[in-house]
């Protein structure tokens, strides 16, 4: 207020001397008048999606967003551990919105979704389940495809041991954990007690590690800013809780009856390539995509071919 004050004579002069310049009428100050607020300021920028808040059982509110054609065929879209529905953006900004309806949503932990305190929140399977199911029915998608990056993997997983294949069309496993001991050589893993860690500093370096171990073709500087900005939205406690969380996903694995695709970069350093063969192998007919030169992120390194491959497997599982 006293800063407010000390200029306001000067700006009183300011436009005294610019309405003589232009021939209109000099304002009359008036004694401790506050400034209007620019017009611009009065309303938020509209949003490029349709938000929709959704609750889980448990009480989390999630930060959902939809995309694309209301009437199409329907894909949700599960980010990774400390990522964000800003994963997906080569996804949901490209020609895969002129044919589908997109979902997107912050997880628990993560984003613009609450995050609230309590191990229990991130450990117990069934919440994850609830999770996915709450978003999907909240939205009021009908029978989508699922498809989960990486972490997702696991959560994907407990929606298949909690309720089945039943309501969705197919699934996509993207350079997807399903296997904890298979992938306990992952190069990546070395970077894993750095991102836990209390100490902002080393869990900074180590989620900027992290990041650039998730790239075979790394992203550009603005596009690596972005991501680890919303990479440090994911707190210490609820990193902390999601890790060394057991997978134990192998027999839901093998009852899946809808179509299955496991998407994999050949040079993943998260989670190995191996992994990606073990889901493919354990699904009843599913069909691995390989992509070479590519990293654990086949849906941003080579998002071309990514959305290609997705938007056909889409169609053919919603027609199956």
């Amino acid at each position: 207020m006293r800063l407010q004050r000390s200029l306001l004579p000067l700006l009183m002069a300011m436009g005294a001397q610019c309405a003589l310049a232009q021939g209109m009428p000099t304002p009359t100050p008036t004694l401790n008048a506050s400034p209007a607020p620019a017009a611009a300021s009065a309303a938020a920028p509209a949003l490029p999606y349709k938000l929709h808040t959704v609750t889980t059982p448990d009480g989390v509110k999630l930060h959902v967003q939809e995309w694309g054609n209301a009437a199409g065929p329907e894909i949700v879209f599960i980010h990774g551990f400390m990522q964000s529905y800003l994963s997906w953006r080569k996804q949901f900004d490209s020609d895969l919105a002129k044919t589908f309806r997109i979902v997107t949503y912050d997880m628990r932990g993560h984003g613009f979704s609450d995050k609230p305190q309590g191990t229990e929140y991130y450990t117990d399977s069934k919440r994850w389940a609830d999770e996915l199911k709450a978003v999907i029915e909240q939205t009021g998608m009908k029978r989508p495809v699922l498809v989960g990056w990486s972490y997702a993997g696991r959560v994907l997983g407990d929606y298949l041991m909690t309720y089945g294949d039943s309501g969705i069309a197919g699934i996509d496993f993207v350079d997807a954990s399903t296997n904890g001991p298979l992938n306990a050589k992952a190069p990546a893993g070395a970077i894993a007690p750095g991102l836990v860690s209390p100490d902002e500093a080393v869990s900074i370096e180590a989620t900027r590690a992290f990041l650039r171990a998730c790239f075979s073709t790394q992203p550009t500087a603005a596009e690596f800013e972005t991501m680890l900005g919303f990479n440090t939205m994911a707190p210490g406690y609820v990193r902390r809780a999601m890790s060394g969380r057991p997978a134990p996903y192998e027999a839901a694995l093998k009852t899946v009856k809808v179509p299955v695709l496991v998407t994999h970069g050949i040079e993943d350093k998260a989670v190995l390539l191996d992994v990606g063969r073990y889901t493919a192998a354990t699904v009843p007919g599913a069909r691995l995509s390989q992509y070479p030169g590519v990293g654990h992120a086949p849906f941003w390194e080579d998002a071309a071919r990514f959305n290609r491959e997705l938007g056909a497997f889409v169609l053919a599982a919603q027609a199956h």
